[in-house]
C-alpha cells in the first residue's frame, strides 16, 4: 500500500522462504488461515473444545509492520502495554475503553448463549470481556476467529493434550428420521460421548455413488433416514460395550432407533471418513439445484437442537425448500443446507428470503448464526441484525484500530457486501451449457454440471505422507495451480464465458500437468474426474487448433507398433542405438527416458490340464506388441489353473488416443469392441480378462460414456463382464476354483506398486491377496500413490522432471530401499518403465510371478 513500507515483514518472508516461500506458502496459510481464521473445531470438540481454547500464543504483524506477540498477560503488564507509544499500546488502550462494565453487560446480553461452545460470530469481545481485569487477559482469544481482518499470524504456540486412551468404540445409531436421530443425541450426550455425528439420508445415498466412501458403508443396516454416530473411548473395549450396551437400551426403551451396530478401533476411520466426506458427496447431487451454503454454520445448544430444527424445517417447506442435514450434532451444530438453484432467479431470491428468515429463527433460540466457520462475505451483512448497531459500531472501531488502512482481508466481519451480491453463478454465464460433447455427461447432466460438481473442499491438496494418489502433480510442487480443484475452476472460468474468465491457451496450461490419472474419481468426494473433463476439453480444443505431432504419434503409436512388430529385431535395435536420441529429440520426449521395445504376443502352446471354464482374453495394444511374454505367461497360467482362454480379434483400446484428446478416433474403436464383445457375451457369458489396467479399464470406464441408448445398454452390460487378471484371479480363489496347493511353497517376499487405474477403478488390495495365495509368498503395498509416468506423460520432454519427482515422493525410495531379494511387482507397462528408469530396478507383472510359482506338470 502507498506510505506503509512493511521492512520487518519483507525481512521476515525473506529470511523464512522455506515457510512462505512459492511451493509451501500456501499450505502454511492453509494451516493458519483455517485455525484461527475459523475457529475451527471438528469431530471431537466435546472433548478438546475449539482453537480459541488452545492458542497460548501468537506472533506476527501488525498492519504497520510491527512485529508482535500476543500472549497472556497480568493486569500489571497490560497497564504497562497501555503506555506504549506505538500501534500495540493505541491496541489496549481501545479494549480497555471498549470493554467497560456498561458495555460487557450489553455484550452478555446480546452475543448468543454462553454454555454454546460453538460461537464465532463477529469478533470475540465475549472471549475477552471474561478475562479483562484480570491476570489471565489474551488477546490471542480474539485474533482467533477473526478470519485474517485484524493480524498476520507467522507463529502459533498451542496447548496440546496427552493421547487419547487406546480404545475406541463407535455405535451408529439408526433412526427413521432427522428429529428421531436428534432425541438420539439428546440421550447420547448423558454418556459423555467424545463425539457425536449426524448424517441423514441424502448424504448417505450421494455415498453409494462414490466408488471409495461406498466401500466404507458397511456399517448401514437398511435404509435410515439418519444415523447419529455416537463415539466412545476408554482404556478397555470391556468398558466400551459395558456404555454401548446400556445407551442401547436405553434408545429402546424410548423407542428411538431401530439399529445400533458398534464397530471398534481401526474400522472407525472409515466411517469417519463417510462422515468428512459428507461436503463433498453433496455435490453430485444432479441437476442445478444444489445444497448450498447458506446457513450452514448456525448453532444452538444441543437441548433446544430438536425444536430449533423442527421450525427451521417448517421455514424451509413454507419457501417450497429441502434441506440436508449432517455433522456436529452433539455441539448443537448442524450443517443445514437448502437445496437451492443458484442459476435461478427466482431460487436466488428464496436464498436470502431463507438467510434473513434464519437469522430471526437463530435469534430466538439464542443460538449462532457462524458456529465455527466465520461470518465472511456471506453472514458478515447480517452481523448488524443481530447484534445491534451498537455492538456493530464496536466492531468497526476495533477493525479501525488494529487496521486503519484496511489492509487485512477487507469487507470480512465489518463492511461485508449484500450476500448475494457476487455470486459467480449468473443465468447469462450458461451459453455454454449445451455445446456439444464427445462424451455423453449423462451421470452429471452435461459437461458444465460435471466442472460444477468441484465444491473447492480441497481433498486434492494432500501431501503424500497423507497417502492416496490425488493429486500427484500438486504431492510434488505443492502449487495451487496444480490441484485438481484448480483446474475445475479454470474449466469453469472458461465455460461461464466471462469477459474475464479465462481464455482455452490459459486453460491448456492450467491442464498441462493433470496427470490423467483418474486418482480424482474415486479420491475426490465429488467424484471429479479431471482425466475425462481434460480429455473432453482438449477434444474440443482440438477443433479450433492443430493437433501437435507429438500428440498424434502418441496417439497413433499401436498403428506405428503394429508396423515395427513385423521387424522386432531391427526395431529393437534402432531403439538401443545412437540413432534413439534422434528418435526421441524428433517425438519430444527426454533423453534419459528408455524407448519402449518391440516384443510381439505370440500365443503359447495350450496345456492339457482339465479346463473348468472358458474366459475371454482382451489383448491390447500394450501387451501385443510391447509386453508379449506378459500376455503369453497370463494365457499360460490362465490355461494351467484349469480355464480355456479365447481371444478374439478386436482392436485397439483407444487409450492412447484418449489420453491426447484424440475422441474421434478413440470412438469408433469403442463401438466396434462393444458391438463385438456384446455378441460374444449374448451368446456365451463369459468374463473379459486383460493384464493392462489402463486398457482393459478403458472398457468399464471411458466406453459406458461414449454412448447413449442402445449402445449405451450394451457398453454397460460389457463392463459388468470386464476384470482385470487380478480381480479376476481373485474371485475364482474366494470361490475354491484356485487354491494354494497349485503353487510353490517356497517362501517369497514382494513389494508392489498399485496402478492409478486399480487404485480408481478396481482395488490394489486384490493384487496382495493374489500374490499370497502361494502359501510362503508375502506382499507389501509400496504407499506409493501415482508412479508419475502416466502413460506417455513422463515420457515427455517438458514432464520429465515432473515425473522423476513424483517417483521420487514415495515409489523410487521404497523400491531402492528393498532387500536384493525382495521382488518388485508392479502391473502397468508405464509403471514397470517408471521404477527401472527411476530405481534400475525391474519389476514383474503379477502374472510373472504367479506364473514362476506355479508346481507344472512335466506335460504341462
Amino acid at each position: 500500500q502507498p506510505g506503509i513500507v512493511l521492512d520487518e515483514l519483507n525481512q521476515y518472508l525473506k529470511k523464512h522462504n522455506r515457510l512462505f516461500g512459492p511451493e509451501t506458502s500456501t499450505a502454511n496459510r492453509c494451516v493458519l488461515g483455517g485455525m484461527l481464521g475459523n475457529n475451527s473445531c471438528g469431530l471431537h470438540s466435546l472433548v478438546y473444545g475449539n482453537v480459541r481454547d488452545h492458542v497460548l500464543e501468537i506472533t506476527g504483524f501488525l498492519a504497520n509492520g510491527q512485529k508482535v506477540t500476543f500472549c497472556e498477560v497480568d493486569q500489571l503488564q497490560f497497564e504497562l502495554k497501555t503506555q506504549q507509544n506505538d500501534a500495540e499500546g493505541d491496541i489496549y488502550r481501545h479494549i480497555q475503553q471498549l470493554l467497560s462494565p456498561e458495555h460487557i453487560a450489553d455484550i452478555h446480553q446480546k452475543y448468543p448463549d454462553a454454555e454454546l461452545k460453538r460461537r464465532n460470530n463477529g469478533y470475540a469481545l465475549d472471549a475477552l470481556a471474561e478475562t479483562i481485569g484480570t491476570d489471565n487477559f489474551n488477546f490471542c482469544k480474539l485474533i482467533t476467529g477473526s478470519e485474517g481482518t485484524l493480524f498476520f499470524t507467522t507463529e502459533i504456540k498451542l496447548h496440546v493434550f496427552p493421547l487419547p486412551p487406546g480404545q475406541k468404540a463407535l455405535m451408529n445409531i439408526h433412526c427413521q428420521s432427522v428429529d428421531e436421530s436428534l432425541r438420539a443425541n439428546q440421550v447420547a450426550l448423558k454418556y459423555v460421548p467424545t463425539a457425536s455425528e449426524l448424517m441423514d439420508r441424502p448424504i448417505l445415498e450421494l455415498a453409494t455413488k462414490n466408488s471409495l466412501q461406498n466401500q466404507n458403508l458397511f456399517f448401514i443396516h437398511g435404509t435410515p433416514g439418519a444415523v447419529l454416530m455416537v463415539e466412545f473411548w476408554a482404556d478397555s473395549k470391556e468398558a466400551l460395550v459395558q456404555t454401548t450396551s446400556q445407551l442401547e437400551k436405553e434408545l429402546q426403551a424410548l423407542k428411538i432407533g431401530y439399529s445400533y451396530p458398534v464397530v471398534f478401533n481401526s474400522d472407525i476411520s472409515k466411517v469417519w471418513n463417510v462422515r468428512k466426506a459428507g461436503l463433498g458427496v453433496l455435490s453430485n447431487m444432479p441437476g442445478d439445484a444444489k445444497p448450498t451454503c447458506i446457513i450452514e454454520d448456525t448453532a444452538v445448544t444441543p437441548e433446544k437442537l430438536p425444536d430449533y430444527i423442527k421450525e427451521m424445517d417448517a421455514m424451509l417447506h413454507g419457501h417450497g425448500k429441502e434441506a440436508v442435514y449432517y455433522a456436529h450434532a452433539g455441539s448443537g451444530e448442524l450443517h443445514i443446507r437448502p437445496i437451492i438453484n443458484l442459476k435461478s432467479e427466482a431460487d436466488r431470491k428464496t436464498m436470502r428470503l431463507i438467510a434473513e428468515d434464519t437469522l430471526q429463527l437463530v435469534k430466538k433460540y439464542n443460538g449462532s448464526i457462524s458456529g465455527e466457520h466465520g461470518d465472511g462475505r456471506l453472514r458478515g451483512e447480517f452481523l448488524e441484525a443481530f447484534y445491534g448497531t451498537e455492538i456493530y459500531t464496536w466492531f468497526k472501531e476495533l477493525k479501525n484500530t488494529w487496521d486503519p488502512n484496511g489492509l487485512f482481508n477487507p469487507n470480512k466481519i465489518v463492511n461485508a457486501p449484500r450476500m448475494d451480491e457476487n455470486l459467480r453463478v449468473h443465468q447469462e454465464q450458461q451459453a455454454k451449457q449445451a455445446t456439444e460433447t464427445t462424451y455423453t455427461w449423462d451421470q452429471s447432466q452435461g459437461y458444465l454440471r460435471a466442472i460444477e460438481n468441484c465444491t473447492g473442499s480441497g481433498d486434492c491438496r494432500k501431501s503424500d505422507k497423507i497417502g492416496g494418489s490425488m493429486c500427484p502433480s500438486f504431492m510434488a510442487l505443492k502449487n495451487e495451480k496444480h490441484t485438481t480443484r484448480a483446474r475445475a475452476n479454470a474449466l469453469r472460468s472458461y465455460m461461464y464465458g466471462n469477459k474475464n474468465g479465462l481464455n482455452e491457451k490459459e486453460v491448456m496450461e492450467v491442464l498441462d500437468l493433470c496427470l490423467s490419472c483418474k486418482a480424482c474419481k474415486s479420491e475426490c468426494p465429488s467424484n471429479v474426474d479431471m482425466a475425462k473433463m481434460k480429455a473432453e476439453f482438449l477434444h474440443r480444443y482440438y477443433q479450433n487448433h492443430r493437433v501437435p505431432l507429438r500428440s498424434k504419434m502418441i496417439g497413433n503409436m499401436p498403428n506405428s507398433f503394429r508396423i515395427l512388430s513385423r521387424i522386432p529385431a531391427v526395431s529393437n535395435a534402432v531403439f538401443s542405438s545412437p540413432v534413439a536420441a534422434a528418435i526421441k529429440a524428433f517425438a519430444g520426449f527426454h533423453q534419459r527416458r528408455s524407448l519402449p521395445g518391440i516384443h510381439v504376443f505370440r500365443r503359447p502352446a495350450s496345456s492339457s490340464t482339465p479346463k473348468k471354464h472358458t474366459v475371454t482374453f482382451f489383448l491390447d495394444e500394450f501387451t501385443q506388441y510391447n509386453d508379449g511374454h506378459i500376455g503369453v505367461k497370463a494365457i499360460s497360467l490362465l490355461e494351467n489353473l484349469g480355464y480355456a482362454v479365447e481371444i478374439p480379434p478386436l482392436k485397439e483400446s483407444g487409450r492412447t488416443y484418449i489420453s491426447k484428446g484424440m475422441l474421434d478416433k478413440a470412438k469408433p474403436l469403442a463401438r466396434y469392441n462393444i458391438e463385438h464383445l456384446y455378441a460374444l457375451l449374448k451368446h456365451q457369458k463369459q468374463p473379459i480378462v486383460g493384464v493392462e489396467p489402463s486398457a482393459l479399464l478403458t472398457l468399464r470406464d471411458e466406453y459406458t460414456d461414449f454412448f447413449t441408448g442402445e449402445l449405451k445398454e450394451k457398453a454397460l452390460f460389457v463392463a459388468q463382464h470386464v476384470f482385470t487378471i487380478e480381480e479376476y484371479l481373485h474371485k475364482e480363489y474366494t470361490l475354491g476354483n484356485i487354491h494354494s496347493g497349485q503353487f510353490t511353497d517356497a517362501p517369497l517376499e514382494m513389494l508392489y506398486h498399485g496402478h492409478c487405474y486399480q487404485k480408481s477403478l478396481s482395488s490394489t488390495l486384490l493384487t496382495k491377496e493374489i500374490l499370497s495365495i502361494p502359501a510362503n509368498y508375502s506382499a507389501k503395498e509400496i504407499p506409493s500413490g501415482c508412479c508419475g509416468m502416466a502413460g506417455s506423460f513422463g515420457y515427455e520432454k517438458e514432464h520429465y522432471e515432473v515425473s522423476m519427482k513424483i517417483g521420487d515422493l514415495q515409489l523410487f525410495p521404497a523400491v531402492r530401499a528393498a532387500q536384493t531379494s525382495t521382488v518388485i511387482v508392479a502391473a502397468g507397462t508405464s509403471c514397470r518403465h517408471q521404477i527401472k528408469d527411476g530405481t534400475s530396478k525391474n519389476a514383474l507383472h503379477p502374472v510373472e510371478v504367479l506364473f514362476s510359482a506355479l508346481l507344472r506338470s512335466e506335460t504341462a
